[in-house]
Formats: structure tokens, sequence, C-alpha cells
């Protein structure tokens, strides 16, 4: 002891504010950048350096506390009483040997002295059954102190040798440094990101709520770039896409946990956001639409893709903002500064979270999505922290803010990932939020003309949820996707869209009048008058064709040889409910419940569930409803279902088969289906539905509630049609159920294998695919074996151009959204069933969903 004593009075030139570490092995000093572990060798745990040691004991390099001991004790951390964390760890990964060859001389919180003893290991055993025996000295909190000088190559002896001289930063104290460091226990693990997107908007900020409440920091690493899980911001700019294999890094007392706890979320498959529609690592950017035949477009008329169709003549009015430039140098103080950016964004949060219950009150799930992400961004400490270091450095608030958002945006501009390129237009949406709240004014807001058409590089979801609908008739984007944010509201609210139209769009002059034909992918600018004239008129027939079928909405539809065709509505909310009744749907064909389930924080109580469907139910005056009981899992991410990992969510627990594992879910959802009064308004839709086994299961159970509230009359009980194996089986099925519903989306994807949600396969997932048709012929003839109905209600069911087709097939009942009621309805009214009987059967032999639609194209013309 007292030769290391001696050893700190000989090095007591230091400056006051630089302080001396000595070895604390003896043996040769090995470069931080030589340690045999990249964890190490890049700085993760702080600067420092390594010594290979020569014998078995660990002393203290200077006095200290002992604020950590590893409970392998395998390392240790001391705090100088300059507020240093020195992690002192013995060999690499050494934490596995579970504190076999190691024994502490210290207990934590122990005052200690340079030179003394800390812990004695057995080199040897340590040797043999470890990587390395190369140990490290780091700073661990090296944001607060530097390292001035280090020993260079050599042997060292413990308590003796010049290991390190140290400095605070800027004249950084010890309450400056962090006093809650727990660095000695620490863990890693790789994870390759299997779902579609890979480490996205959504699964990112589900990890990051993974790792709170461990007593951890955890740090994502990929190809040499890493992130801390704090930030979503940070994650993204990874650019970890789908097959990546990510490391995950932990640090601290609960480092194991957490690392465990976040692979965990991650390898739940994240498919079927809505808010992050899967672009897939590579996926192609949108290809413009070509002229048929190949033939060249005309001089005035751009080709784009469709993100919501329609047919639009007005002005063009140039959308992009300009620039919101607050000033550079704040006006006040950096604490008054940092409090007006604090305001801003709780007021910008707390407008979020009131957008995202109201959409998804009214069922407009995708919006809620988008929003949901805009909080999670809003919140990013990688973007807050950026700004308040500018701020600190007398920056506005707002150039601050900004600056700290465009930073991200510049690091998410260079990887090549479509749904990165969306991020990038969601931080600046979240930017002229916040600027917008420190009362920045966007200089070029103006009045809109009448029948303005907007155009703008691309749309970002807030610029949407502004506009004054009475006077847009069109939206024109030279960039985004069908898939982006701005599509979905845009969809959502009815407003014709283009995308993808490319910078010929900004040569297009303000002012200039254009007819937008969203359906057909033409953006034509500088019409003539005959062009104009046209397509007014085209889309003056096209409302006054839907205010003729309103008129007679609430009549049956009948073909004109009289058979009787069910026309009704897919809903998912009250105000549904109403928009049907106001249509003339004669009953309700499907209503998804999976709106009771999500945004919320635990699942529905029974009571929860009757008051919901008794309120539609009342609305509907009268008429039946088919409840789907929930159809939610690995494909649709619910907050408290904690699902085990999806390889392929669209062939796991998705439908009934959740009720494998929370079978409390369903029944609490079937006691409430029963309750509803008055009884036989509800008939019970199971989804998912494989075989005749499950049905009768189901059923059963469904017997048993109703008899724990008395109820004795006959509760129907319908399957939907959703698997090839459902519709080959529909004879064993209708044995025990009393109808059947086909849900063609997904007995697409099934038949054809292809994912109903990827935009690549879009054209090519088509329901008049003659394999889908010749199922939906098995289902329909299976059903007949046994009385039973059939339905649709799928989107094939308000396709016009598969209805004749499928009334053909023998459906008797067509599900399709409630504003489509009266043009189904007349459609099926201008129909012969014998030949729809005749034409169907053909459709069966064609090859081709193309050719299915074009022959029915020419024997029933689209209004």
């Amino acid at each position: 002891m007292r030769r290391a004593e001696e050893s700190l009075l000989n090095h007591s030139s230091q400056t006051a504010s630089s302080f001396v570490l000595l070895a604390p092995f003896t043996g040769p000093v090995v470069p931080l950048a030589d340690v045999p572990d990249p964890v190490f060798a890049e700085g993760m745990f702080g600067d420092g350096i390594g010594i290979d040691p020569l014998d078995g004991v660990l002393v203290a390099p200077c006095d200290g506390t002992i604020t950590h001991l590893a409970r392998t004790n395998h390392a240790v951390t001391l705090r100088t009483a300059e507020g240093a964390e020195i992690l002192l760890h013995i060999g690499i990964d050494t934490v596995e040997l579970g504190g076999k060859g190691f024994t502490p001389k210290i207990e934590q919180g122990a005052t200690v002295r340079a030179g003394q003893a800390l812990i004695e290991f057995d080199a040897d055993f340590v040797a043999r059954h470890a990587p390395s025996l190369v140990s490290v000295i780091a700073v661990a909190n090296s944001d607060a102190f530097e390292v001035v000088e280090r020993a260079g190559r050599g042997v060292l002896r413990a308590g003796e040798g010049r290991l390190l001289v140290l400095r605070a930063k800027d004249g950084a104290k010890a309450d400056a440094a962090r006093s809650d460091a727990n660095f000695t226990d620490e863990a890693r693990r790789n994870v390759t990101l299997a779902h579609a997107g890979g480490l996205h908007a959504r699964p990112a900020a589900r990890a990051r709520e993974a790792a709170r409440g461990f007593d951890a920091k955890v740090e994502v690493r990929f190809e040499g770039r890493k992130a801390p899980i704090e930030s979503v911001v940070g994650l993204l700019s990874l650019g970890a896409g789908e097959g990546a294999t990510i490391e995950l890094l932990g640090i601290g007392a609960q480092a194991s946990q957490a690392v465990e706890a976040v692979a965990n979320e991650l390898l739940r498959a994240a498919h079927g956001e809505v808010e992050e529609t899967p672009a897939r690592a590579k996926s192609p950017a949108p290809v413009p639409a070509t002229p048929p035949s190949g033939r060249p477009l005309d001089p005035n008329t751009l080709a784009g893709v469709c993100a919501s169709p329609g047919i639009a003549v007005g002005t063009l009015v140039r959308w992009d903002d300009q620039e919101i430039t607050p000033p550079e140098q704040a006006s006040g103080s950096s604490s008054a500064e940092s409090h007006a950016l604090d305001r801003a964004i709780t007021a910008i949060d707390a407008e979020l979270d009131e957008t995202v219950r109201t959409a998804s009150q009214r069922g407009a799930v995708g919006e809620a999505g988008i929003f949901a992400v805009h909080r999670v961004l809003l919140e990013d400490p990688t973007l807050v922290d950026a700004a308040r270091d500018l701020i600190s450095l007398g920056k506005s608030a707002g150039f601050a803010w900004r600056e700290a958002i465009r930073a991200q945006i510049a690091l998410l501009s260079k990887i090549e990932d479509a749904l990165l390129a969306e991020r990038a237009a969601d931080l600046r949406d979240i930017e002229k939020r916040v600027l917008r709240a420190l009362g920045y004014k966007n200089t070029s807001a103006r009045e809109l003309p009448d029948e303005a058409v907007l155009a703008a590089d691309e749309f970002t979801p807030s610029d949407l949820s502004s506009l004054d609908r009475t006077r847009v008739t069109a939206l024109v984007m030279a960039r985004g996707g069908a898939t982006s944010h701005a599509a979905i509201i845009a969809r959502q609210i009815g407003i014709p869209a283009l995308v993808a139209v490319g910078d010929a769009l900004h040569a297009v002059p303000e002012g200039t009048q254009v007819v937008v034909d969203a359906s057909a992918g033409r953006l034509e600018h500088a019409p003539t008058a005959l062009d104009v004239e046209r397509a007014r008129f085209e889309r003056q027939r096209l409302a006054g064709v839907r205010e003729a079928n309103r008129r007679t909405s609430q009549q049956a539809a009948t073909t004109s040889d009289g058979r009787a065709i069910e026309v009704a509505a897919n809903i998912a909310t009250l105000d549904d409910a109403r928009t049907a009744v106001e249509n003339g749907a004669d009953s309700v064909g499907l209503l998804r419940t999976e709106l009771l389930f999500i945004h919320r924080a635990s699942a529905p109580t029974k009571d929860e569930h009757k008051d919901s469907y008794q309120g539609i139910v009342d609305a509907l005056k009268g008429r039946t409803a088919i409840i789907r009981t929930l159809d939610v899992g690995a494909d649709k991410e619910v907050d408290y279902l904690t699902l085990p990992p999806e390889t392929n969510p669209a062939l796991g627990l998705r439908g009934i088969r959740l009720a494998q594992v929370r079978p409390d879910l369903l029944d609490d959802q079937l006691r409430g289906l029963i309750a509803v009064q008055p009884f036989g308004t509800v008939r019970i839709l199971l989804p998912m539905v494989t075989d005749s086994g499950e049905l009768v299961r189901l059923r059963k159970r469904i017997d048993e509630l109703a008899r724990e509230i008395g109820r004795t009359d006959a509760i129907e009980v319908g399957v939907m049609i959703e698997v090839p194996s459902a519709a080959l089986l529909a004879d064993q099925l209708a044995q025990h159920a009393d109808f059947l519903s086909i849900g063609t989306n997904d007995l697409t994807q099934y038949t054809l294998a292809m994912d109903r949600c990827q935009p690549d396969l879009a054209a090519q997932s088509d329901g008049l695919h003659p394999a889908v048709l010749r199922l939906i012929k098995a289902a329909v003839q299976g059903a007949a074996k046994h009385g039973k109905w059939v339905g649709v209600c799928g989107a094939l069911g308000g396709d016009p151009v598969a209805v004749p087709l499928l009334v053909g097939l023998g459906v008797t009942e067509l599900s399709v959204d409630p504003v489509s009621v009266p043009g189904i309805k007349a459609r099926v009214r201008n129909l012969d069933y014998p030949l729809c009987r005749q034409r169907a059967e053909d459709a069966l032999a064609l090859e081709s969903a193309q050719a299915v639609r074009a022959a029915s194209r020419e024997i029933w013309p689209l209004d």
C-alpha cells in the first residue's frame, strides 16, 4: 500500500483537474482497439485500455468507492473522488462463468484505497474457460472525462504502474458525472429480423417499450452503425431491413433481462400494420402508368400511380410549403427557449393523442396508426436532446428543432428503403407541427380557389388533416407511393390522388387548368376545352348515377327474372351502421369487431362487448347483424396480447385459432354477443375455420354460454370461408353451420399464394382468378347439400364486374361497403339469373383473372 501511495505522490505534478489511474493488474498493456471483443474495442463501455494479467489479483487503481460489484464477481465499478466511473472487467465473456473462479475481497459500497485487493481470481481456470483473459479498464462516463495520457506497450505492476491520466471535460465536476452508472453486467444477442419491413417505426417503438423498466442500457448495432434503444429515429437510421441480423448489446444489472425482452419483441411478427404497410427492404419505387399498347403519352399528359381513385377538374395550386424560417439566435435565455420547446411538444402530443382516439372511434385504423407513429417520433430523445444541445448554444427553440429534425432526415435519406423515405416525410410533418405550435407561421398559407388541384413533392398527413375539402378536388404528388400515409388518408377522405408523377410535375405552372383521372393514372395539363367538358360530363354523369341509385336504395335487389339477392353492409362502427341504413343496406353482412380490441391497454369486458353491439343493433332499426368474432393475431398487433413469434403470420394464430392461447378473449366476446337484445338479431360469424371439428367445438361452447344466461332459442352461427380447405369441405361445415360467408380477400391470397398486402403483387392478386371462382362454386354446392345459404363479405362482393359472376355461382348475399350498397343493388336489378349462371360456368374455364374480367365487361358493361 505504501508503494502505491508513493507512486501517486510521484505523479502529483498533474494539473488540478487531472488525476492518475494505476495499473489494477500486473501484466502487459493491450491497446483498447486490440482487445479481442468488439464491444470493448469499439468503446461501447467507454474509453480505456486493456491489460493481459500475469497473476490472479485485481487491485484498486486509485482511491474511490465501489458503486457496483457484478453478481458473478467478474467485474466492479469504482467511482473516483472526481466523479469518474471506472469499470474494471476481468477477461472476455467471463459473465458466462457464473462466478466460478472469482473471489471478491470487498463489498458493494465499500471505500477503497489505491492498490487494495478487490477481487482474487483463478487465472488458469479463467484462461481455460473464457475466450480470453485480457481485461479492460474503461471510463464508463467518458462523456464527462477524457483520457489525456495512457501507458504504452510494456509490462506494468499492479498498484504501481502509471496506466491512465484522466481529466474532466470542460471542467465537469463530480456532480455532473452519472452517479447511477452500473456497467458491470452485460449481455449480447443476435436477432434476425424476419418480418416485412425490418426494423421500422412500429417494431422499433415496441422494442423501445420492451426495454423500459429494466436497470440496463441496450444498444442496437448493424453493419458498423449503432443506436440506443431509446431512439426510434436512431434505430430507423440503422437501415436494418427484412432478413438483416442485428446485434443487441446490454449493459447493467438487468442487462440479460432487457436484451431478452427486446429480442422477444423484435421476433414478434409485425405484418399488416396499417401505419407501416410493408414496403420490402429493397422494394422498387412505384412505376408510373404506361399508355396502352405502348403508345407514347399525349404531349400535355403526365402518368402516375393511382393512390385514390376518381376524376377531377381544377386549377393547379402548389402546396409545397415555403420555408418556415425561425430566427437562428434566441431572443431570450436558453432556459426560456427550452421551456417553450417543451410546451410546444406537449401541446402537439396532446393533439396527436386526440387524433388517434377519434380516428380509432370512427374506424379510420390507418389514420390512427399513422399519428400513433408520429407521437413516438415526437418524444424521441435523439431529436429532443439534439435540439436542447443547440438551445444551450444560444439558438432559438424553432431553429434548434428544425435543425435536429433535418439532421435525422439527412441520415434516413442515405438509406435506400421506400419505407424509410416515408418516415422522413413523417419527420417533416412533426417538424412543421412543432414550429407552428411555437408560433411560427407558414408564409405560403393562402386561400384556395374553388376546384383546387393541390400539387406537392409529397404531402404529409397533417397537410391533409387541415385541408378545406370543400375546395380541393384532387391531389397530385411528384414522389410518394400508393402505400404512403398521405395516400391512405386521401383514400379515407375520398379525394382522387396521384403519386409518383415525377419531376415533370414541377414544370406545370401554377394556375394551370388540369384534369386528373386518378383511376387511369393520368394528369392532363393545359387540356383543351373539349377535354375539360368531357371530364366534367363524366364526373357529373357518375354523380347522377350515384344519386339515382341512392333514390332506389331502400328497395330490394331482385334480378329481372325474380331471384332475390340480399345486399348487406360491411361495417366496423356505430357511424358505419347509420350510414348503412341511410344507403339502404338490407342487413349487416359483416361487423368487424377488431376496433373494440385495439388502441387500448386491456381487453374489453363482457359488458363493453354487449354495450357496443347493442348500440349498433339498435341503430340498424330491426335489421339483422352478422358479427364476426375477434380476427386478430400476430398479423394485427394488439398491445396487450403477448403472442409467440410468427415466421408467417398469415398462416399463424389468426381468427379462432387465437382461442388456443387466449380462450378468455373469445369467451367474453361470445357472452357479450349472446346477451344482445332482441334475441335473434345477432348472428355469430367465426373466422379462419379450417374444418368441422373446430366449428363443432365452438358451437358447443356458444350453447354452454347461452345456457348460463337462460337463453334457449337457437343462435345462428356461420363460418367464414377464407382458406381453401374450408371451401373444399363446405359440405361438412354446412352440416353444423347455419350459413357460410366467403371472405374473398383471404381466400384469394391463400389460393394464389400472394400476400394481399404486397403492393408488387396487387394487380395479380385478383379474386376473379378462375381458381378462386372454382372454390366459390365448391362452397356454394357444399352448402346447398344441406339447404344453407352462402354470402360474400370480401371486396369481390362490391366489385361491379364480379357481381354477375357471383350471382351466377349461386351466392345469395353480397356484403359491401355502406356507400356501395345503392350501386350494387342497381347492378343486381339489371341481371338475368339464367344468363349469369351460364356465363359464370364459362368463366371457370378461362385461363386468368384478366380474361374473366374482360368477358364480364363485354357481357355486362359498366355504367
